[in-house]
């Protein structure tokens, strides 16, 4: 009787002390709940599955009811060359459960994609995809840009895809021969453009060609009205390393197809140097060199003067309208006043070309890695002016005023 009093009182002790500790907040954790860990599989299992093109594996993840517009998706995928295609899991939301009493989730994803010999780093976007959980296995039920992220082009139609010796041209909505002559003209861009920037970069061209204006917003993420009158833009990451998102080259196909066979090759070709310098060119870049040292690429050997490549300034110099500084990042915002627009873009590159005559090309170059080295905005075009070409500011920006009294007055 004495030892069976002695174990109970251990029992009760032992009850005593695992209350106090749950009471002390030392119970046993809750076990860790395994959707993350089950969705990041699935994706996985979704991502290897549409890069070996096997459309029954790619369909097990998917709702019957989501399953028609993903294999869409899917097919128009085929004609793009990928090499990779990887979801980073960013957050999981238990959503509670739906009306049939089954789990449902949230998941915010970052996708990260590489073309097949053009992309030395990833296109990454984030995506919002909505799944269901039945008989112990989790369903896509939905997959969307999440906001503010851009649209891919294949979201937009079928890909039609054209491969030149430089360049990669993939459109939609477009004819096979409109996207040849684009791909020949982007050929034409890289080797000019290498002759001008001579460093490291990769001399290849991804070119996307959208179906229309509205659908050329819907990749950039921007209104469209933004963009009317441009007739390309470039996407990419300034001060990119090699794993630096890929630039990719947007061309609006309606203020593009206006353009005669020499204003196309000036735009691929301004627009190709950006993908070049990306790696040199960073925050404290000031925009009036990096779109000057462009255009100065672009008219670099086309015999054209400066009266006939910057009309718009040479209007306002010989109005008695001569700018009195090199304009402002704010000068080259797109939407505005078109003509105000064209004028900073002409100063820009007049002051490159000024850079080109008087100090020498090599010393252009120079300045434009300088500028991009800097670790800040503020001081960065001052030091490079200083230590690059021997002048001051207030000395080139007089130097530059005079520039264009003499070309364009």
């Amino acid at each position: 009787m004495a030892g069976q009093g002695r174990g109970a009182g251990r029992r009760a002790a032992a009850c005593l002390l695992t209350a106090l500790l749950a009471l002390a907040g030392c119970a046993a954790p809750e076990p860790a709940d395994p959707a993350p860990q089950e969705i990041r599989t699935l994706l996985d299992r979704h991502a290897r599955a549409l890069l070996a093109r096997d459309e029954a594996a790619y369909a097990v993840a998917l709702d019957p009811a989501l399953a028609p517009t993903a294999i869409e998706e899917f097919d128009r995928l085929a004609e793009v060359p990928l090499a990779s295609w990887d979801y980073r899991l960013k957050d999981v939301d238990r959503a509670g459960q739906d009306g049939a009493g089954q789990d449902r989730a949230t998941v915010r994803a970052e996708l990260s994609y590489r073309i097949s010999g053009y992309d030395s780093g990833p296109v990454t976007t984030e995506r919002v995809l909505d799944l269901t959980e039945r008989d112990g296995r989790w369903y896509v039920t939905g997959d969307r840009p999440a906001e503010g992220a851009t649209q891919q082009l294949w979201q937009q139609g079928d890909v039609e895809t054209v491969r030149g010796e430089r360049s990669l041209v993939l459109g939609v909505g477009q004819s096979e021969e409109r996207l040849k002559a684009i791909a020949a003209t982007a050929d034409r861009a890289v080797p000019a453009v290498s002759a001008a920037w001579p460093g490291k970069w990769a001399r290849r061209v991804v070119v996307l060609v959208p179906a229309s204006l509205d659908a050329m917003g819907g990749l950039l993420g921007a209104p469209p009205s933004s963009y009317r009158g441009i007739a390309a833009v470039t996407t990419g990451e300034v001060g990119g390393g090699p794993d630096a998102p890929a630039d990719r080259v947007i061309v609006n196909p309606e203020a593009y197809g206006v353009l005669g066979d020499f204003g196309r090759q000036v735009v691929l070709t301004h627009e190709t140097t950006h993908v070049a310098t990306r790696a040199a060119t960073s925050a404290a870049t000031p925009v009036w060199l990096s779109e000057g040292f462009a255009d100065w690429v672009a008219y670099r050997d086309t015999g054209r003067t400066a009266a006939q490549a910057a009309p718009e300034l040479r209007r306002a110099v010989r109005a008695g309208e001569l700018p009195a500084a090199l304009p402002d990042d704010k000068a080259f915002a797109f939407g505005g006043d078109a003509e105000a627009l064209a004028r900073a873009y002409e100063g820009g590159w007049l002051a490159c070309d000024l850079i080109a005559e008087r100090w020498g090309e090599p010393e252009l170059r120079e300045f434009y890695r300088a500028v991009g080295g800097h670790p800040q905005r503020e001081g960065a075009v001052e030091k490079a002016l200083g230590e690059v070409l021997g002048t001051t500011p207030e000395a080139f920006t007089t130097d530059w005023r005079a520039f264009l009294r003499e070309r364009l007055g």
